[in-house]
């Protein structure tokens, strides 16, 4: 896909794993625009699955609807709108019905992109051999480490890592951080779920992204969550620039 003086090579891929009998994880790499969008339901129940399928729809369908008009207003309107659509979508389940939400949109002209975030899903760019993770994870565990309330690895953090303070379908409808960023011919970008950064470790992480196919990369990455234990769902979007 060729935006502005950019060229995005983006590819997808998901994995069920070894814990549940289903896939609540929803991956979209948007045929037209350069889009790139990935979903984590909370929970193996129909929340879950509906909270996933209406969030990433709903955003989809709004950033369509106002293309090539994206900024940061219209990008706040559609997540406040993804709010919406994930609470009516569960409001005649009793279990819990939200997801993570992450994604990557380029504008029109290729000068500028923007990353979506809600939950614990991440972004990762790796840019002249440095990986850096920039979104936050929207956890108990996060601000508890940031702050100094117990160590990374202790039992607490354990504990808190799956207490989300902001998701879609939260009952507060909280906004979405919003970041704006540049793409770079050698740019590569993954968006992934917690299945894949929970069992991946950074060094290994930053070895497979490097790999030149990115087909063979996703494939690879998948697969090193499965030979971890493959205890979660696990998702990847991968963004070649050049």
């Amino acid at each position: 896909m060729s935006v502005g003086h950019l060229r995005l090579r983006p590819v997808g891929g998901t994995v069920v794993g070894h814990r549940y009998p289903a896939n609540f994880d929803v991956l979209h790499v948007d045929p037209d625009l350069p889009l790139a969008v990935v979903a984590d339901g909370m929970g193996a129940g129909e929340g879950s699955r509906r909270a996933g399928t209406t969030a990433v729809g709903t955003l989809v369908a709004e950033i369509r609807a106002a293309w090539p008009d994206i900024d940061a207003r219209r990008l706040r309107t559609a997540v406040a709108r993804v709010q919406s659509a994930v609470r009516a979508a569960g409001a005649d389940l009793a279990d819990l019905t939200g997801c993570t939400l992450t994604a990557l949109l380029v504008e029109p002209d290729g000068g500028q992109g923007w990353l979506v975030q809600l939950g614990d899903s991440r972004a990762y760019r790796l840019r002249d051999g440095l990986l850096e993770l920039l979104t936050v994870d929207h956890t108990a565990a996060w601000l508890g480490v940031v702050h100094g309330w117990y160590a990374a690895d202790s039992p607490a953090a354990a504990r808190a890592r799956y207490q989300l303070t902001r998701y879609a379908g939260h009952p507060g409808e909280p906004e979405a951080d919003l970041l704006a960023v540049t793409l770079r011919p050698g740019d590569t970008w993954l968006l992934c779920t917690d299945g894949v950064s929970d069992q991946v470790d950074y060094h290994r992480l930053r070895e497979l992204l490097a790999d030149p196919d990115p087909n063979q990369a996703v494939r690879t990455l998948l697969d090193a969550t499965l030979t971890a234990g493959g205890t979660d769902n696990a998702t990847a979007v991968l963004v070649r620039v050049s």
